[in-house]
């Protein structure tokens, strides 16, 4: 804000399996320190900015006058003053030319004020509509980033990139804006003004240039060192937050409270320490401008009357300089107590753009397939996988699933299980070998259209803060709600959900946290029946279900894999007895497979795992 001289003054979402059993990347949501390409983000900072073209027209135009008058007042000021002449006997004035010089003053405060009002308007318009585009692009990206992308960074620091670091670049555009451009036109503006009343004074005046050039330059290195830190810090800060509360049951159930409590406080104090040295320097900025600001002050004055002595220039010349030299050192004061925010927004917005710049997940082949055709004759043949370099997950893996069949793939933690769905919905891709669907490689086909043909029940189920409806919906979004009925109560959902005082229409919070554990799987089983896929993926479908709760909804788990290819992933191997075929995988390999008659007949790892689970109740 510029005030007079006399004024004193974002699809289907990407699922995160977890890699292999727990083999996957563990999170890195923290960027390793690196000099910050202060030009490259200000520039795109500046293309956002212009998108809208209209308020930025608009705000530069009503600054440009403002700044203007501002820049004329203190003239109108000297003419004012040097209205009253002083002679031997006494002073004299001219009161018609005092009055019309301060109707004049008058007029241009009052334009300057309602300017600098709607100055303000623009800018806070400007400000909201560009942090809306960069959101809009930033969610559009995050929508888009590949599942490696996501298991390998901490999700509290990019919801902190999407939030704190979008609102420091919100709040720069919105105040610092428009003084850095009126600051330019100001300077210049008294500049000229100055050396049109006394090219001696200015010389004078420009000595505090040097000073505060000096200044600004050894600062500004310092606060470039401290402010990234700090946005990154903050960013760690709430990827613990984040994990705290998502986990916070595990929290309460190992009585781990006071463990995360010490590691927030840890990282707080690391905030904390780097925090206060980044406000220290930035917030040291303004006073020492102000401090040579006056020490320039005292130069002019002292300077100044000397020369009305001398003659060289009149009393109202002093005031006016006086004034142009406080309004020439105040826009730089303005830019120096604003550096701290301007560097806290580029490091933000450098976050932003890191985002933005990764590579987005590639949208797959472009061969023709359409979902309607899928048989779901599935092959896996020679499949090579490590989610890190030198640590296989799969080696040499084959596998055939017939159209139809219904395949139960079975193993210990870390075998290997859920990276098979991982590949076969191209989550991640395989290092080597090939992965066919009816004979066609799926790196050949679109992705949208590869995973439109699978629908996938998870251990992990995914409900959003909406009502039970929408969340079954969600499956296929065309749906009409006696199609949504109908798979709820396929799924059993309408068991419960026709009992609730809003019944469908009940709203869910975030989580489904309102639900009991088997009631959110259910919906998810309701979503996939639903979407009414070609092949069908449950992994731990039923492990949070009862036993009794189970048995009512086999008959629905048959009918909606009945004429469908399903891969079924399983722990309690009492689901998956009618299976066509289990796989049991060791090592990364197909170690046994056959039926569950066979399978125990040859008395081998499966017969092993079965032993384990129901020797006791033998007993």
């Amino acid at each position: 804000m510029r005030r007079l001289a006399d004024n004193n003054n974002n699809k289907q979402p990407v699922i995160n399996l977890r890699p292999g059993g727990g083999r996957g990347p563990g999170a890195m949501g923290i960027p390793h320190e690196k000099a910050k390409n202060v030009k490259g983000s200000l520039k795109r900072i500046i293309s956002y900015i212009g998108k809208n073209k209209n308020l930025l027209f608009a705000m530069l135009g009503v600054m440009l006058v403002a700044t203007l008058l501002n820049i004329i007042a203190p003239s109108i000021q000297a003419n004012a003053i040097d209205s009253i002449t002083v002679t031997e006997e006494h002073p004299a004035v001219d009161l018609n030319e005092l009055l019309n010089w301060m109707i004049v003053l008058g007029v241009v405060y009052l334009t300057s004020a309602l300017l600098t009002y709607f100055q303000n308007i623009f800018a806070a318009k400007l400000s909201q509509y560009t942090v809306r585009i960069m959101r809009k692009d930033l969610f559009a990206r995050i929508s888009r980033l590949p599942i490696k992308y996501i298991d390998t960074h901490k999700h509290g620091d990019i919801m902190s990139r999407m939030t704190n670091d979008v609102e420091n670049v919100s709040n720069s555009v919105s105040q610092s804006l428009g003084s850095l451009v009126s600051g330019v036109i100001m300077l210049v503006g008294c500049f000229t003004m100055m050396m049109i009343y006394s090219w001696q004074l200015t010389l004078v005046s420009m000595i505090t240039i040097v000073l505060t050039l000096f200044v600004s330059k050894n600062l500004s290195k310092l606060m470039r060192k401290y402010f990234p830190m700090q946005q990154r810090k903050l960013g760690q800060l709430n990827g613990q937050i984040e994990e705290t509360v998502s986990g916070y049951k595990t929290v309460k159930a190992f009585t781990r409270e006071a463990r995360v409590c010490e590691e927030f406080n840890a990282t707080s104090d690391e905030l904390r320490r780097i925090g206060i040295k980044a406000q220290i320097l930035g917030g040291s900025m303004g006073p020492c401008m102000n401090c040579i600001g006056n020490i320039g002050f005292l130069l002019i004055a002292a300077f100044g009357g000397w020369f009305a002595i001398e003659g060289i220039i009149s009393i109202g010349t002093i005031q006016a300089f006086i004034t142009y030299s406080k309004q020439f050192t105040r826009p730089i004061n303005e830019i120096a107590n604003q550096y701290a925010q301007l560097q806290s927004a580029l490091a933000g917005a450098e976050r932003v753009f890191e985002i933005m710049d990764s590579e987005p997940e590639d949208e797959g082949g472009n061969e023709p397939f359409e979902i309607e055709d899928v048989k779901g004759d599935i092959n896996f043949k020679d499949v090579q996988f490590s989610y890190v370099e030198g640590e296989p997950v799969l080696t040499d893996f084959d596998l055939w699933v017939k159209s139809g069949q219904k395949i139960a793939i079975v193993g210990a933690t870390g075998s290997g299980k859920t990276t098979v769905i991982n590949l076969l919905t191209r989550f991640y891709d395989v290092d080597g070998g090939v992965i066919t669907l009816d004979g066609q490689d799926i790196r050949s086909i679109p992705k949208e259209k590869l995973r439109g043909s699978i629908g996938m029940v998870l251990q992990d189920t995914v409900i959003f803060s909406d009502t039970i409806a929408q969340n079954i919906r969600y499956g296929r979004i065309e749906a009409t709600d006696e199609e949504v009925v109908a798979a709820a109560k396929l799924a059993r959902v309408d068991d419960f959900a026709s009992k609730l005082a809003d019944g469908y229409d009940t709203q869910l919070t975030e989580g489904g946290s309102n639900l009991s554990q088997g009631q959110r799987q259910l919906i998810a089983i309701a979503r996939a029946v639903l979407a009414d896929p070609k092949i069908l993926i449950l992994d731990e479908a039923t492990s949070s279900i009862d036993t009794r709760t189970e048995m009512h909804i086999q008959q629905a788990m048959i009918a909606l894999m009945k004429g469908r290819t399903s891969l079924i992933i399983a722990h309690r191997l009492s689901t998956i007895r009618d299976a066509d075929k289990i796989v049991v995988l060791a090592g990364g390999r197909v170690v046994e497979a056959g039926d569950h008659e066979e399978l125990l007949a040859q008395r081998g790892a499966y017969y092993d795992l079965y032993q384990s689970q129901f020797a006791g109740i033998a007993t």
